[in-house]
């Protein structure tokens, strides 16, 4: 777990429109405050990513993304009961506080109740859910080691927070909450 000065490094970071990078399920990950527009602008060039793409928000717990999310009865079950299975991001009715530069303008955001326990005490100390995409540039493989992440980010990122990836070998599964059906197979962990 991380020492409460990193996690309160990275708050401060996050509350000033900085980019974060840090450990998630399967890969490195890069993040910022959803609601802060420069910051999301920011990583996408970073990722060379276009924003109509949509970015995955990540949070502790089901009760991080109120606001953010408006599920209807089937899509909040099965976002609830793949919480803390295994690293599932589902794609749910956009709620008031996501912004079109999350969504790529859609009415669906794509979030996941994060099973990494670095990354869930990082959603914690932000107080929010943060926005957390693949740490590599657009048509690249994901940094996958903190030496891959230095070497592509280091000098683009305002923190990189130290710690091993999760077991699974690679990013999240998407699926559409309404349906199951799923958008990308997923890596096991």
């Amino acid at each position: 777990m991380l020492a409460a000065a990193w996690l309160q490094r990275a708050r401060t970071v996050l509350q000033t429109g900085g980019l974060i990078g840090y450990p998630t399920e399967g890969v490195y990950g890069l993040g910022c405050d959803p609601g802060d527009e420069a910051a999301v602008r920011r990583l996408c060039t970073l990722k060379q990513r276009p924003l109509s793409a949509g970015l995955i928000l990540i949070a502790a717990d089901a009760r991080q993304l109120a606001g953010y999310i408006a599920p209807n009865e089937r899509e909040l079950a099965r976002l609830l009961a793949a919480a803390g299975e295994r690293a599932i991001t589902w794609l749910i009715g956009a709620g008031p506080l996501t912004a079109p530069w999350i969504t790529g303008g859609r009415d669906q955001v794509a979030v996941r109740i994060t099973t990494h326990p670095m990354a869930a005490a990082l959603c914690v100390a932000a107080g929010m859910p943060l926005v957390s995409t693949s740490a590599n540039r657009r048509g690249r493989p994901p940094a996958r080691s903190l030496l891959q992440l230095r070497r592509w980010f280091g000098a683009e990122l305002d923190l990189i927070l130290p710690g091993p990836t999760g077991a699974a070998v690679g990013p999240s599964e998407i699926r559409d909450a309404m349906t199951g059906r799923v958008l990308r197979p997923g890596a096991a962990g």
